[in-house]
């Protein structure tokens, strides 16, 4: 495998096929990212790279993946193809983006994406570690401070009762809301920081290596960045990873110095 296409001290960009670059990487991440494309559309880069799953599990544990339900729910049945490739659902989420698109009349407007992160091995294995916003004012003013005893609920029984101290905080809601790239997006499907950061932040520890198959805009590079992370695109379109690449060396984006 020769050189990166780009790189700087945190994060390094290669051009081509990830099914071809990540296993002559060497390299174990604790973290894929992947916006895979979905075969959904006419356009020439949409096309499901058959067999990309069994080579990121050559080198990681833990994914994040983006995926409409539909992909599951319909031919080819994608969930099964993440079965044989040995990944397991730990849990689903759903990112809220605000105006979102579609051109059917017929239907609900379409404003989430769904996401996915799977892991393989040990669950106790795998780093997971919930970010968690500030509790609200009602919130705090409803629990007070002192410590409290729950019992689960009757289908949750199996946890049994569990005791808990107000810290002001609260796990992260599994609907994400955060603006979509209106305006300022450089790739089709980019996706903002503001979503990416917990998805990081959760399966990935600081200081850790985080891989994006399919690096696109390259705006989980730049998050990983920013959160303390290190980072690895691969993009196989040469014209898009020119664009992602200018925007990595400013990265006045985000706020952050040229």
């Amino acid at each position: 495998m020769g050189e990166a296409y780009w790189a700087d001290e945190t994060c390094s960009l290669y051009l081509g096929d990830c099914r071809e670059i990540l296993p002559a990487l060497g390299v174990t991440a604790d973290l894929i990212l992947a916006d895979p494309p979905y075969s959904c559309t006419p356009l020439a880069w949409d096309r499901w790279p058959d067999g990309w799953l069994e080579v990121a599990a050559s080198v990681t544990r833990s994914m994040w993946c983006f995926l409409p339900l539909r992909q599951f729910a319909e031919p080819p049945y994608r969930g099964i193809e993440f079965r044989a490739a040995g990944w397991k659902l730990s849990q689903d989420s759903v990112w809220e983006k605000g105006n979102g698109g579609g051109v059917a009349a017929d239907r609900f407007r379409r404003v989430h994406e769904n996401m996915t992160h799977w892991y393989r091995g040990l669950w106790r294995d795998i780093y997971h570690v919930t970010p968690r916003v500030a509790a609200t004012p009602e919130q705090m003013a409803r629990n007070g401070t002192a410590p409290k005893i729950r019992a689960s609920a009757a289908h949750l029984g199996k946890y049994g009762r569990q005791s808990w101290r107000e810290d002001g905080t609260r796990l992260i809601r599994s609907v994400v809301k955060a603006k979509s790239m209106r305006g300022l997006a450089i790739h089709e499907t980019e996706k903002p920081p503001d979503l990416l950061s917990p998805l990081i932040e959760y399966a990935c520890p600081p200081g850790g290596l985080l891989i994006d198959p399919f690096a696109g805009s390259c705006s989980s590079l730049m998050t990983a960045r920013m959160t303390g992370r290190h980072a690895i695109g691969i993009e196989s379109r040469e014209a898009q990873a020119e664009q992602a690449i200018r925007r990595l060396s400013r990265m006045d984006l985000f706020g952050e110095a040229s």
